[in-house]
């Protein structure tokens, strides 16, 4: 795994050399527009709005939209005014209740590795985040772009967690929430219903279905020598219900989910045997 930055955690007088992993990875699918006659890519132009002219690289400047239709240009000197100091520090301002944090203002994860020499400073904090149940809120540059970020132990190891700032993100109240309170017995049948479809957490068990099965499709296309595969039946999606009766919707969930178990384990049995013949 390749490193995308190399620096240091900073808080008080201690200074710990890290190394910076990405501890995420999201492979999209990367799809080209072709003409349709003969495949061929088609390229990206920069054309101008008023005119539809083709612009060169040397003729385009940055600009912000101030107004609607009204634009100032931002050259590189103006950049340069606004610079953060690049000082490779994942500098801590404070140490804060991780409870405290709602977990939307958490973005992207990194993984932070000791250089060599710095272990044991590194499991020193690792360990007094974990016991003060605590997280390190610090100012980091990555890529000449300054973040917030939380520094947390997780596991073995200390991550550096991306944040929003607080500007960034949109208050509930811009949107239409429910002012109704649910009834007595609806709310007990619905902590039944959480209570029976309850289980431990296993983040293997869930695949991103969608980009499995397209790149089937995919696949088969491309053994079919790009020809037209003709397409199986659509699946029967589940049809959205105006809920008038929200006790008898309950009820009904209870018992579906009452016989899941029994039917999940059956497939799973199925499954394996299909597989163990295949082999």
């Amino acid at each position: 795994m390749r490193p995308i930055w190399k620096g240091s955690i900073s808080f008080g007088l201690v200074n710990i050399p890290i190394t910076l992993y990405p501890a995420t990875r999201r492979e999209e699918l990367r799809f080209h527009f072709l003409r349709k006659s003969d495949l061929s890519p088609i390229n990206n132009k920069r054309v101008a709005e008023v005119d539809g002219k083709e612009v060169d690289w040397e003729d385009i400047v940055r600009g912000y939209e101030y107004e609607k239709g009204k634009f100032v240009v931002i050259k590189e000197e103006d950049f340069a005014r606004v610079d953060i100091e690049a000082t490779q520090t994942v500098d801590i301002q404070e140490f804060v209740e991780l409870d405290e944090i709602n977990p939307m203002f958490f973005s992207k994860p990194y993984y932070m590795e000791p250089a060599k020499g710095a272990g044991k400073s590194y499991a020193l904090l690792r360990e007094a985040l974990r016991s003060t149940s605590k997280v390190g809120i610090a100012k980091v540059v990555l890529k000449t772009r300054q973040h917030l970020a939380g520094v947390k132990a997780q596991g073995n190891g200390l991550i550096l967690e991306l944040m929003h700032f607080a500007d960034e993100l949109i208050d509930q109240s811009e949107i239409n929430l429910p002012s109704e309170e649910p009834g007595k017995k609806e709310l007990e049948m619905a902590r039944q219903l959480i209570g029976s479809m309850s289980g431990k957490w296993k983040p293997d068990a869930y695949k991103d279905d969608y980009k499995e099965e397209l790149m089937k499709v995919i696949e088969e296309k491309v053994a079919a020598g790009g020809k037209h595969v003709p397409s199986g039946k659509k699946p029967a999606g589940k049809k959205p219900t105006n809920v008038i009766d929200l006790v008898k919707v309950l009820e009904q969930s209870l018992r579906q989910s009452k016989a899941t178990p029994a039917a999940k384990k059956s497939s799973h049995t199925t499954h394996t045997r299909h597989r163990k013949k295949a082999a």
